[in-house]
């Protein structure tokens, strides 16, 4: 039996929420907490007939909310950003107790970013409406029309960031969507769906339906009603839905994660480069973009291995809602089963702990921060995207060795370089990836574009590249002289 989650002071629907109104429905899941396996409740899990209800509601909301144009849609997603900052410790809370996200980098990064994800794009929306276009031959009008029903499906590691990425473009394009959140982390979608409704955007914009992928998700993305569909998670699931979508010829978004390369180079500041790599455990290294296969230059590994093993001893891990914790718990038992897995074969196939390698103390589905050497590249713990506190370390003799080895794997969303710039860049010009930090790691703004390469995705979100996907492209064509019909007869 469902009914509201009490986390903290706040009571989270756990009812779907479609036309402007909640919803119930007769089948349910139970919903756990990472932190210490504790049951949360029960949340609706929508079959094929509330799916088709929630796509039909945004199809019949699409034509007025698109009329509105970018100026008359400012207004609602102004307040629906700000509705989202009233809500900003619910949010925390919510993500923090469903998901294990640490605490601190909710209340400090994560939804001060969804709140700008909304404002942002409707402010680019207002420039990216027009585009003139001039030729010897005519006036060119290029449009950005809104599509029509856009599904968004976003993963348990980062639901909140992620859905308001995808929604806050959706939405300012003039498109209407159905969010169907993952069903192990559903609490803060819920709340956005209240933020939405107090902003006042009209019954049928903004709808989230809620449960698994295999019934939920796979009844969305089957709807012929949809227009786009964005997608963030495994590559499994990107092959299914981009079958139906195929049926379909419904464009399609897929971001699906990454084994990206931390190289580091023989002049690299190496102090430096161990700091960051210690940072790729936070979140329990459950961060699709986070450098997972370390490449150290042979003449720096040993203080490298030296230096960062002091970093990641520092490390705090804990309950995440502590603000002093710094790797938190895995989200799942499967997840926590498929983490040990891959570090038990690895050590079978004859991997070397540097450090970690177990279970850790603090909880059952805690890991400690752990490091692989003597790793094959042909080995799935090489090759694989763990989504767990597991990196491993190979060295290299040059920098061609290192490039060689950042591109043998099927993946190719990001990456980090450190060394004497203009070397780290010359490297980094040559792997191939989606983006690449040269010294640094995590930098990111909304006017640059996100997204893979190989079996990391298909597109790029961010800036115009958002708006190319959820609009359908016009160009409007005057002539400068008037139009004289010919016709060619062979």
């Amino acid at each position: 039996m469902t009914g509201p989650i009490a986390i903290g002071d706040t009571s989270i629907s756990t009812d779907h929420y479609i036309d402007g109104a909640r919803r119930a429905s007769s089948a349910s899941f139970e919903l756990f907490s990472p932190i210490d396996m504790r049951s949360l409740g029960h949340v609706a899990e929508a079959g094929p007939d509330m799916v088709a209800e929630a796509v039909g509601a945004a199809a019949r909301a699409f034509p007025a909310w698109a009329a509105l144009g970018a100026e008359g849609r400012w207004p609602y997603l102004k307040r629906f950003a700000e509705e989202i900052g009233k809500r900003s410790e619910a949010l925390c809370l919510a993500e923090s107790n469903d998901a294990g996200v640490l605490l601190s980098r909710m209340r400090h990064g994560i939804v001060p970013r969804a709140m700008l994800n909304i404002t942002w794009f409707a402010e680019q929306a207002l420039i990216l409406q027009v585009h003139e276009i001039e030729t010897p031959q005519a006036h060119h009008f290029v449009r950005h029309d809104p599509a029509g029903v856009c599904a968004i499906i976003t993963p348990w590691n980062a639901p909140l960031m992620l859905t308001t990425w995808k929604a806050g473009p959706a939405l300012a394009s003039g498109n209407c969507v159905v969010i169907k959140p993952p069903e192990w982390a559903p609490l803060t979608c819920s709340l956005l769906a209240d933020a939405a409704h107090a902003a006042g955007l009209p019954p049928g914009v903004f709808n989230v339906v809620q449960g698994a992928g295999a019934v939920t998700g796979a009844a969305l993305v089957a709807d012929k009603r949809l227009s786009r569909i964005s997608f963030t998670g495994s590559i499994p699931t990107a092959r299914k839905i981009a079958a139906e979508a195929g049926a379909n010829l419904t464009p399609c978004s897929l971001e699906l994660g990454g084994k990206s390369p931390f190289i580091v180079l023989a002049d690299a500041d190496v102090d430096a480069a161990a700091a960051c790599g210690a940072l790729m455990y936070r979140n329990a290294t459950q961060v699709c973009l986070a450098g997972t296969r370390f490449l150290v230059h042979a003449k720096v590994r040993d203080e490298f291995v030296s230096r960062m093993r002091d970093y990641v001893s520092r490390l705090i891990v804990g309950d995440p809602r502590d603000e002093a914790t710094e790797v938190g718990p895995i989200i799942h038992p499967r997840q926590i089963d498929k983490v040990k897995g891959y570090v038990d074969r690895a050590i079978a196939g004859g991997a070397t702990v540097l450090w970690g390698g177990a279970p850790h103390p603090h909880g059952p589905l805690y890991f400690q921060p752990t490091m692989l050497t003597d790793v094959q590249q042909g080995s799935e713990i090489v090759q694989e995207e763990v989504f767990g506190p597991v990196l491993v370390l190979q060295t290299f003799e040059t920098d061609a060795e290192a490039i060689t080895l950042a591109n043998d794997v099927a993946y190719g969303l990001g990456g980090v370089c450190y060394g004497e710039e203009a070397n780290a860049k010359a490297v980094a010009e040559q792997v191939r990836t989606g983006f690449i930090w040269i010294n640094s790691f995590g930098i990111r703004d909304l006017a640059a574009p996100f997204g893979g390469c190989k079996q990391s995705g298909i597109g790029r979100e961010g800036g115009s590249w958002s708006f190319e996907f959820f609009c359908d492209i016009k160009d409007i064509v005057v002539p400068k002289q008037p139009f004289k019909p010919s016709f060619s007869h062979r």
